[in-house]
């Protein structure tokens, strides 16, 4: 899955610009999560259209990249995220970051979890039985 990260001053009305190029841009936001660093935040987005959107923002002005993270579908009950982080904890893997979206077909929570070594953690959680999507729909 792929997920693009941009870099943006912090300041008022920086994350309605931001999605204001993707509405424009007839570009649909599935997930994203913002963090504050200073004078300058980031903006980690899953959209319908990456490399559309990547373009768009570019154009604008944003510093942005894209990044393949993981997406892991699962249940909506109490303790998924637990038993999810219980595993990785057991196949000593470490989570850059982690968050939180969902599936539009599946309406179930999808997380999506960045780590150094993606494929060997995709095959480890396939092998636990966990579902990895490649991509939110």
């Amino acid at each position: 899955m792929k997920q693009i990260s941009v870099v943006a001053e912090n300041r008022q009305g920086m994350l309605q610009a931001i999605t204001a190029v993707m509405a424009k841009g007839n570009i649909n936001i599935f997930g994203f999560v913002t963090i504050d660093a200073g004078e300058y935040g980031v903006m980690r987005l899953i959209v319908s259209d990456t490399d559309k959107a990547l373009s768009l923002l570019k154009e604008a002005g944003y510093l942005c990249q894209t990044r393949e993270v993981i997406g892991v579908e699962m249940d909506d009950k109490v303790g998924s995220l637990s038993k999810l982080l219980t595993e990785l904890k057991k196949s000593y893997i470490n989570i850059d970051y982690i968050y939180l979206t969902f599936g539009r077909k599946s309406a179930k929570p999808v997380f999506v979890i960045n780590v150094e070594d993606r494929d060997a953690v995709e095959n480890c959680l396939r092998n636990k039985g966990f579902t990895v999507i490649e991509e939110v729909d």
